[in-house]
């Protein structure tokens, strides 16, 4: 997923996290969290200075990048 803005980014990472943009994930009979997605990287991944330069509109953008667990 790719956001924007500070806002879209935390909507993201809780869906990342929980696999839903608010309220409580569902527990197993263990009172665990079920996660939704493993995440690739536990960081964004945000544009080089040379995208930047090409289109600076891209500056503010990260990407987010999770496999759904199953």
């Amino acid at each position: 997923m790719i956001s924007y803005h500070a806002l879209e980014d935390r909507l993201v990472k809780r869906f990342l996290k929980n696999g839903m943009f608010e309220g409580e994930p569902e527990r197993d009979i263990y009172g665990n969290y079920q996660k939704a997605f493993e995440l690739v990287k536990s960081k964004a991944t945000v544009p080089t200075d040379e995208e930047i330069k090409e289109n600076s509109r891209a500056r503010s953008a990260k990407m987010r990048v999770g496999i759904k667990a199953g």
